[in-house]
Formats: C-alpha cells, sequence, structure tokens
C-alpha cells in the first residue's frame, strides 16, 4: 500500500512539474525578435553597420519613410525591414545621448482591448531590446502600448489592419 501511495505522490509531482512548465515560447531575447529561420544562425549574423544608412535627423524623417515598423498578426517578431530600420535609429541614439525616443506599440481591432494593449506592449519591448543589443542607452528608450486606441486606418480588412500592427518611433524633448 506504501508504495502505491508512493508512486501515485511520485506522479502527481511529476503532473504538476510539467504542468507549470511553459508549453509556449521560451524566453529568449534574441529569439523573440526574429523573424524567420533559424535563430542561432539569425542571431551570429551581426548588422553590417556599412549597409545602414545613418540618419542625419531622425526627429524630421517622415513618419512613413522611417519610423514606422510594421508586425504580422498576432506577432511580435520583427523582420528584416523592421531591424534595419531600428539599427539606423540606434546608430542615431548611441551618437547622440541626449536624444529619446518613445516607442508607442499598436495593434488592429481584432482580439480583446486588453490582449491588444499587452501586445503592443510586447512590439514596444522587442524593438526596444533590438535598440539596446544595438548599444542604444535604455534610459533614452520609453514604451507605451496604445493597443487598438489609435488606428492609422479605420478600414475592417486586412490592408487597414497591416497598417494598424505597428511602433511608431517618437522623438521626444528630454
Amino acid at each position: 500500500m506504501k508504495r502505491l501511495i508512493s508512486i501515485i505522490y511520485l506522479a502527481l509531482i511529476t503532473l504538476v512539474v510539467n504542468g507549470c512548465s511553459s508549453s509556449g515560447p521560451t524566453r529568449n531575447d534574441a529569439a523573440d525578435v526574429i523573424d524567420k529561420g533559424d535563430a542561432a544562425s539569425s542571431v551570429a549574423k551581426p548588422y553590417d553597420s556599412s549597409a545602414i544608412q545613418p540618419l542625419s535627423d531622425p526627429a524630421a524623417t517622415s513618419l512613413d519613410s522611417g519610423k514606422i515598423i510594421y508586425f504580422d498578426f498576432d506577432s511580435y517578431n520583427v523582420d528584416e525591414a523592421g531591424r534595419e530600420l531600428i539599427a539606423a535609429h540606434a546608430n542615431y541614439l548611441t551618437t547622440n545621448p541626449a536624444a529619446r525616443i518613445r516607442l508607442e506599440g499598436h495593434g488592429d481591432e481584432r482580439g480583446s482591448r486588453e490582449y491588444n494593449i499587452g501586445l503592443g506592449e510586447r512590439r514596444g519591448q522587442a524593438v526596444k531590446r533590438i535598440l539596446e543589443l544595438l548599444n542604444a542607452s535604455p534610459e533614452q528608450i520609453s514604451i507605451v502600448s496604445f493597443g487598438e486606441e489609435k488606428p492609422v486606418d479605420y478600414g475592417h480588412n486586412q490592408d487597414a489592419w497591416r497598417q494598424n500592427r505597428r511602433v511608431e518611433i517618437v522623438y521626444v524633448d528630454g
């Protein structure tokens, strides 16, 4: 009888331990921001800083041409185009330590308000991690999530939703 109780107890402990483990993605900052492909090979490739066009004054850059990173549906992975844009801003921030930015995370109208606020926050955090990996100071960066509350396009279709899934980089005064 004691042996049966011991086996049941051990089985319960195993179930509890396995049940508490995460079945989702593991917390790996580099993998969180990689869009496609093998995370190890993507992380191992350093940015080619010679290919990055430096920003002379990002505050003067129009939003459409250099301050918005777009995301896939229900994702906070940054694609290659987004990483290149972020690298240019990181370069500007590292050479201008007084510069400050606010990362404004947004989502489309699908999903609950709470979920979209959280997703906007995760998108902002993904952009911030890349900026920090590229030597921007954490003190230069703040994040706010608007979720679905500030759409660019009020349509209810794929094109509108694609425009609304974004992080906007906003340069702010000190």
